[in-house]
């Protein structure tokens, strides 16, 4: 099979996603993995480099500022371009000053320049995402998800894997971080080459049209609880078989860590980059509906890669091959599920949306983490990875029922308004804020106690897995609705 060559033929538009792209991934290790390796070099404390992870949190919660950058825009170059111009130049400062820090002696100055260059690089995601969103028409969005992605990635292999080698053995930690905000500048030009979009979407009146509108034009659609389930659901599997990976590699098969790491990172890489990519090619003959369907079928089925991996002897080739075919089809389902958030977005909220909706795509990969562990002390590696199997089931039938909507995405129809069972979807979304405000109280409480140190209340976990289950059971509700209501038209 060969890529199509209108996918890889070089343009404008292909170098701008190429380079926004890099610009998006390049300051996540910066602050996470790498920096956690300087810290480690320097001496720091376990503890200390652990609480460091909390810098990424803005990633998370960037949809809660996402508003702002929909109401308003910055006197510079455009109401997209500007904020990203904006984001870049305070990258590029933040990044180098970094590279003025000793951890050992300036650890709270660090961990401050870390946050902002986390808060930076979450408010550019969402400019970048919506500016996708706006300009990229239908058949456009699954190649601009693949050069996207290959951009991210690229950056993610250049601020990890070598910027600690080069800080190793050539320029050393500060000028490696140096070298990085210089990186940063092609940020710049991927913003100077953009095109705001031929025809421009008015932006909110005022603050509260740009927090509430959002929602409401999302939440009014007939389709709303099935797509934020489908959203959920749809990479669930993968998450699942990705996040003991590297502990399933090295402590359930007993290759080395060095082995892994060469495997794991460059392979799985370069196979991620392909899937992207190739995944885009098809996009741009295939409807969304059946590219994700395509594409759920194949990284639910490569999942049983890695379970081959425990009913035969280890070898190298063969741990190549499952990392290979398990990356290949991750990455075409994640070309396909970035296609279909740019799809749902509204181009008057797209910061906003886009925005909400990542913040739900990654509800899976964040916090499968300790399931899995579980999960795996029970079952042993082999039943854990049959069940991964297992967990792609639900987001494939999302998708089926889900058929006659995103088929219609694709003809840039405008969003079908709900009309039926108006009272039973208020209960609803009254049951599921209800659920998620217990849900959040009960975070808040464990995050406070848990800083300052102090004996957890009796009623955090019940307000966690109270909210959690009432948020739940509102949401099959409101899919049970949505599903009902698409009959009842048809």
């Amino acid at each position: 099979m060969t890529l199509p060559l209108r996918l890889v033929t070089f343009s404008r538009s292909t170098a701008v996603l190429l380079l926004l792209g890099f610009s998006s991934g390049l300051p996540l290790a910066l602050t996470s993995g790498t920096l956690q390796a300087w810290m480690t070099v320097e001496n720091i404390d376990l503890k200390t480099i652990g609480f460091f992870s909390m810098v990424g949190q803005a990633y998370v919660f960037k949809f809660l500022w996402a508003p702002l950058m929909d109401r308003y825009s910055l006197p510079i170059v455009g109401r997209r371009r500007g904020w990203l111009v904006a984001s870049q130049l305070l990258l590029v400062l933040l990044i180098a000053a970094m590279g003025t820090i000793n951890p050992s002696s300036g650890l709270f100055s660090l961990a401050l320049l870390a946050v902002a260059i986390a808060f930076c690089s979450a408010s550019q995601d969402i400019v970048f995402d919506a500016w996708k969103t706006d300009v990229l028409s239908a058949e456009e969005r699954g190649s601009g998800a693949a050069l996207t992605v290959l951009g991210y990635r690229l950056a993610m292999l250049v601020s990890g894997g070598l910027a600690l080698w080069l800080a190793d053995r050539y320029l050393g930690w500060q000028h490696t971080y140096f070298l990085m905000a210089g990186l940063m500048s092609l940020g710049l030009i991927g913003s100077l080459l953009a095109k705001e979009p031929a025809q421009a979407a008015t932006a909110p009146l005022s603050l509260r049209h740009a927090v509430v509108d959002p929602l409401k034009d999302f939440f009014q659609r007939n389709n709303a609880w099935l797509m934020i389930t489908l959203i959920i659901f749809y990479k669930l599997g993968d998450a699942f078989a990705g996040a003991l990976s590297t502990s399933f590699l090295i402590r359930g098969l007993g290759f080395s860590a060095g082995d892994v790491g060469l495997i794991n990172k460059s392979l799985g890489l370069i196979a991620t980059i392909v899937g992207a990519l190739y995944g885009g090619a098809l996009m741009r003959r295939w409807s969304l509906y059946r590219a994700l369907m395509v594409f759920g079928i194949a990284q639910a089925v490569s999942n049983l890669a890695y379970w081959v991996l425990t009913v035969i002897p280890s070898h190298l080739w063969s741990m190549g091959t499952a990392v290979f075919i398990e990356n290949l089809c991750g990455g075409m389902g994640t070309a396909a599920a970035v296609a279909l958030l740019m799809s749902l977005c509204n181009r008057r909220f797209s910061a906003t949306q886009f925005a909400l909706l990542s913040a739900l795509s990654a509800v899976g990969r964040v916090y499968v983490g300790p399931i899995a562990g579980w999960l795996v002390d029970s079952w042993h590696w082999s039943g854990f990875y049959a069940f991964t199997v297992v967990a792609s089931l639900p987001g494939l039938l999302l998708l089926r029922a889900a058929k006659s909507s995103l088929l219609s995405l694709n003809q840039e129809t405008p969003f079908v308004a709900r009309t039926q069972y108006f009272r039973y979807y208020s209960l609803t979304t009254k049951l599921f804020l209800f659920g998620t405000t217990l849900a959040g109280i009960g975070l808040i409480l464990m995050v406070v106690t848990g800083l300052l140190k102090l004996t957890e209340l009796p009623m955090t976990q019940p307000l966690l897995s109270y909210g959690i289950g009432i948020a739940a059971i509102a949401t099959l509700l409101g899919v049970a609705l949505d599903v009902a209501a698409r009959k009842k038209a048809t």
